[in-house]
């Protein structure tokens, strides 16, 4: 009974770090700020002081667009850490990651990300092939 207590509390002590990993906007507004949203993006703009530390938060897919030059450290929920960064001007492709970052610069760095929701809208119809989508030529 004692060992499947203490199995039970260590499957959760795996589990809650990734659980508790939130939405950054709401667990740290002072870096994180929402530029716009609708039903297909959210854009967040992202400050960080030299050596300015976050907490455990997750994004969606999302594409990183450097308005600085960055020097930054990413901690995962594992234990393992990534040196990263950026060149201002850079564009970046991020797939969906939970993270806790940290500026190992000595200068401040902004980013604009722009988050993709996950809408389970259909696609588009396409144009029968017989009927005429160029309303110019008839």
């Amino acid at each position: 009974m004692r060992r499947g207590f203490f199995l039970i509390l260590f499957v959760l002590a795996l589990a809650v770090p990734s659980a508790l990993a939130q939405d950054p906007v709401k667990v740290d507004p002072n870096h994180y700020t929402v530029e716009f949203e609708n039903a297909q993006v959210r854009v967040l703009r992202i400050k960080y002081g030299p050596h300015e530390k976050s907490v455990m938060h997750r994004h969606p897919n999302s594409v990183a667009i450097f308005q600085t030059d960055a020097q930054v450290k990413f901690s995962f929920p594992n234990g393992k850490t990534q040196d990263a960064g950026g060149k201002a001007g850079q564009v970046t492709w991020n797939p969906a990651t939970t993270h806790l970052p940290e500026n190992t610069g000595e200068q401040p760095f902004e980013v604009i990300v722009v988050e993709l929701k996950s809408g389970h809208k259909r696609p588009a119809k396409k144009p029968n092939a017989n009927t005429n989508t160029n309303p110019e030529k008839k």
